[in-house]
């Protein structure tokens, strides 16, 4: 091919180019223009396809420390052993909008456990005319829309003939920001495509080059990338691994959007079709001489000797086994850096979290500093039935307080959702004044209340429900939920006078012990939720409706020694609005209220609670109150709520990140509460998200007054 370079020094620098051929200067924001204008065209040209994708990995350990083996999802290390080679053969299945089905039917290599390094593999799946380079919108693309916002534009050179030239553009961030990528791209003047980009950034842990080649023009691949080649690092804590990965795609089919209009046509919701890969375990290989007929691009000699030492080394362990206490304390260091699971033959799989893991730890300044650990049993039925056991255990190291719980479910009609969900565990505990309320209002004489303690009681709940999805996206469930409140520290009622001892139906008001049952209904609608079918299994994914749910419940005195009645009832609304380019506004309205109760001092709501553990900075992406004191969720009969959050990258720190340019996206709240004695609570707060942790800052008013302020802190290391 033919290559001229011709620059001028007009305007900034390497802004425009001369046409070798008409002399005609051409500036490279003209060229992206016409780009951008035919880049939503080409983002969605292609409705599916089918290719079979081979990726080969080769990572070099050029410095470790103990720390590395404590990073989750890394590949396991061997003593003594440098590099390391990962080989993988599968069916990739592509359906708009960005659904990616991948299905390995093959692998090879020299690393246990086939793990590569932490979340490279979504780098083959880019597609180059979205606003975003990766599906979680972590990359904003120099093609997006508003581009020019963030990048600026250099004309680097023309090649070709007169009529077929291609231009190598350059885009360099306006910004430090680990959002933002720098590199060039060939665009060809026929059809204002992209013939080739290379970008390089840092996302996370790694610093990452990307190169990619498009098909050729005119081909039905010309909108798809036929090779990918990617160079990596990964540095963390004095750890430096490189990895050097190559993929090469092979269309077996491509279907293109038809250009004609056609007639509105009903939405389907059903996206099975996109998710219809299947992999025959039977059919997974991992043999050497069928991976030899099966790899697209041939080992080097290098590549070769890595697996030619790989299974000297297996020889020579087999001969040399390791001792049972070896064999022990690196079992034990496995469960306390990793995901571990066990698969038990025909009874299922245990699963659960490694014991040192910072994700597991949260700090709000409501809720103070708190620690979780999971489990997690599955096991899988015929037709698809499925019994998953879940139980937690949990320390608040501000409330000294220990927390389990255990979530059980069997869902035995997997078409349909129809499960049958158990929940049994210690909740928060629980304030009531309306007991020493009513005690108070006698005369003070009476009862010695320094023997009374009735404000605070531990809570023992037991909730069983029925749900099953009557038509797609809305779940009736049926049950009952159950509690039994023990005041923490129990309570003597002693006369101090010579008064006379209340009646009994008086003090039968006054326990200890407080215990409660109600049958319960929820309706919950999520309209045009799109799902797919895997086997006999419905799986929900999104809508871009809200979603209303509606809960109900009225407590019975009598049943099982319950000692009150009430009724409850509570409207929830929660709607998230996509709107690109990691904007996101998510907004939320509820309302809820405790009626006709007799003898029932504890108001304990369903979707106005705190949680006692840390469940990550996105539960209910913003829906809850940082900063209000947990007893006021305890002390009204009723309440209204509203929150608003706004997600975005560079709201306020655009400026300012030569210095911070970890932030990923920044986060505004907005929520208010309104019950009697709250009218109204207002909480304003502002966020950051990183990919070590998130931390967030909120500011609250009660009843127009200031409240006080407090924030929340949470690790998101390698959970993103």
């Amino acid at each position: 091919m033919l290559c001229l370079f011709s620059f001028i020094s007009k305007g900034a620098a390497n802004n425009y180019i001369m046409n070798p051929y008409t002399h005609q200067e051409i500036s490279a924001d003209s060229i992206i223009e016409r780009v951008m204008t035919f880049a939503p065209l080409y983002e969605t040209i292609v409705s599916e396809y089918r290719a079979n994708l081979y990726i080969k990995g080769k990572m070099d350990i050029q410095k470790k420390n103990f720390i590395l083996r404590y990073v989750p999802s890394m590949f396991r290390l061997q003593k003594g052993v440098r590099e390391y080679l990962l080989e993988t053969y599968s069916d990739l299945h592509y359906t708009a909008p960005n659904i990616y089905d991948q299905k390995v039917k093959a692998s090879q290599g020299t690393v246990r456990g086939n793990r590569g390094l932490p979340g490279l593999l979504e780098y083959f799946n880019v597609n180059i005319y979205s606003s975003s380079l990766l599906n979680d919108e972590r990359l904003l693309s120099p093609l997006a829309k508003n581009g020019q916002k963030y990048y600026k534009y250099q004309i680097d050179s023309v090649m070709g003939d007169p009529n077929n030239l291609d231009y190598r553009v350059r885009f360099i961030p306006r910004t430090k920001s680990d959002q933002l990528v720098g590199g060039y791209m060939v665009v060809s003047s026929n059809v204002w495509s992209v013939r080739e980009i290379r970008f390089s950034g840092r996302s996370e842990l790694i610093t990452f080059t990307c190169w990619i080649q498009m098909g050729d023009v005119g081909k039905k691949n010309e909108f798809l990338p036929v090779r990918y080649d990617v160079e990596a690092l990964f540095k963390f804590l004095g750890n430096k691994v490189d990895g050097n990965y190559t993929a090469s795609l092979d269309y077996k089919s491509i279907e293109l959007k038809e250009k004609k209009v056609r007639k509105k046509e009903k939405r389907k919701y059903n996206l099975s079709e996109s998710f219809s890969l299947q992999c025959d375990t039977n059919a997974y290989k991992t043999d050497a001489s069928t991976f030899a007929i099966m790899r697209p691009i041939p080992l080097n000699e290098s590549e070769k000797k890595l697996y030619f030492d790989n299974a000297l080394r297996r020889d020579t362990a087999t001969i040399q086994k390791p001792s049972k206490s070896q064999a022990f304390w690196g079992t034990m260091g496995d469960l306390m850096v990793e995901d571990y699971k066990f698969n038990l033959s025909n009874i299922g799989s245990v699963r659960f979290s490694p014991f040192i893991n910072p994700l597991l730890f949260s700090y709000s300044g409501s809720n103070g500093l708190s620690y979780r650990q999971d489990f997690r049993y599955n096991r899988l039925f015929r037709g698809d039935k499925l019994l998953r056991i879940v139980p937690k255990l949990g320390y608040n190291f501000t409330r000294k307080e220990f927390y389990w719980s255990l979530n059980a479910d069997f869902e035995y009609w997997p078409q349909k959702r129809g499960f049958f969900r158990l929940n049994v565990g210690n909740g928060n505990r629980i304030y009531s004044s309306k007991v020493l309320d009513e005690l108070k209002a006698m005369p003070d004489s009476i009862f010695n209340f320094d023997l009374i303690h009735l404000d605070y009681f531990k809570d023992l709940y037991f909730n069983f429900r029925h749900t099953v999805e009557i038509v797609n996206g809305l779940d009736i469930g049926l049950g009952f939920s159950a509690h039994k409140r023990t005041a923490v520290e129990p309570s003597r009622f002693v006369i101090t006078g010579d008064y006379p001892m209340p009646p009994p139906e008086f003090m039968d008001k006054f326990k200890n012990t407080y215990i409660s049952f109600a049958p319960r209904i929820r309706i919950e609608w999520t309209p045009g939720l799109y799902y797919y079918m895997n086997g006999k299994r419905k799986i929900n994914l999104h809508s871009i409706y809200p979603t209303f749910s509606v809960d109900y419940e009225r407590g019975i005195k009598g049943v099982f020694k319950s000692t009150g009645e009430y009724e409850r009832i509570e409207f929830d609304l929660q709607h998230q609005i996509r709107m690109g380019l990691m904007r996101n506004i998510y907004y939320r309205f509820g309302f809820g209220a405790f009626t006709n109760q007799d003898e029932l001092y504890f108001v304990d709501f369903a979707n106005f609670s705190r949680h006692n553990l840390p469940v990550g900075w996105n539960d209910e992406i913003g829906g809850v109150f940082q900063v209000l004191d947990s007893r006021w969720y305890n002390s009204s009969r009723r309440y209204v709520r509203g929150h608003f959050t706004y997600e975005a990258p560079f709201l306020i720190l655009r400026h300012l990140m030569k210095y911070t340019r970890y932030v990923q996206n920044e986060r505004i709240y907005i929520s208010a509460l309104s019950m009697p004695h709250l009218q109204p609570y207002l909480e304003v707060g502002y966020g950051i998200g990183t990919h070590i942790f998130d931390v967030g800052v909120f500011v609250s008013s009660e009843n127009w007054k200031f409240g006080g302020i407090g924030c929340k802190f949470t690790f998101e290391l390698f959970n993103r």
